[in-house]
């Protein structure tokens, strides 16, 4: 008798867990440029709270890197990445909802040093011995610093003194260890993270290099997930506005 219900009590519990994981467990896989870990560490965190059957599994990373994860099978819903070439090349692989992409918030590059380096210009940069920059083939902030060197005319000065790195914020600790004699990062990387120990020695014209960008879109495979698409909504709402600009980002 007792065998008898111990199985009974099983086989309601089995079916219980077998019926109620798909109504009360959704992940929502999310991969994001690395500059943006904060601002969405955030949002996430708020929308757990609300919805507290939902996991976000976080790739966060340079975007070029990122995005041939994509390409290559990595179960991305959600991406949001640090310049619109990268979508493009998402777009050729038929990897994108079109109807999905949109803008998600916008940024400026800036130049770090240490407080005693006398660097006020792009073109002060070829007195440095060392430059952190992140990887332009995988790293959006370096793609945008990299133009910004070509369009002033010192690639050729700088070749040399660059220093490579996989993402904006290695590039940011480069500089506050004092590994590198400056970076070029994000403001927002910079205003938050490095503020009591670097200082930003001046920011790129925004003439010399294209309009930092961060365009966001569901996957083909999140536009089918509910969750994804919902968490989705919530980044195109105005209180992810709201933070958005209390991280410093730019918001239009």
């Amino acid at each position: 008798m007792k065998k008898k219900l111990i199985l009974s009590l099983s086989a309601v519990i089995m079916a219980a867990c077998f019926f109620a994981s798909p109504l009360f467990a959704a992940s929502i896989n999310l991969f994001a440029a690395a500059s943006l870990k904060d601002v969405l560490d955030e949002i996430t965190d708020a929308y757990t709270k609300a919805h507290p059957h939902v996991v976000f599994i976080k790739n966060y990373g340079g975007s070029g890197a990122l995005t041939r994860q994509i390409i290559n099978g990595a179960p991305a819903d959600i991406f949001i990445s640090g310049t619109p070439s990268w979508t493009e090349h998402l777009k050729a692989a038929k990897k994108i909802d079109d109807k999905s992409i949109a803008v998600f918030t916008h940024n400026e590059i800036v130049f770090v040093g240490r407080e005693n380096k006398d660097v006020k210009t792009l073109q002060d940069l070829v007195r440095l011995k060392k430059i952190a920059i992140g990887s332009p083939r995988a790293v959006s902030a370096g793609e945008y610093a990299m133009e910004a060197i070509r369009k002033a005319g010192l690639e050729k000065q700088l070749q040399k003194k660059m220093v490579m790195t996989k993402d904006v914020r290695e590039c940011l600790m480069y500089a506050i260890r004092g590994d590198v004699d400056g970076a070029f990062v994000y403001k927002t990387d910079a205003v938050h993270h490095g503020a009591e120990r670097i200082k930003i020695l001046f920011t790129v014209p925004q003439e010399y290099y294209p309009q930092v960008v961060y365009p966001m879109f569901l996957t083909q495979r999140g536009a089918q997930k509910s969750a994804a698409a919902d968490f989705y909504t919530v980044l195109r709402s105005e209180k992810t506005k709201e933070v958005l600009r209390k991280h410093g980002f730019i918001v239009r």
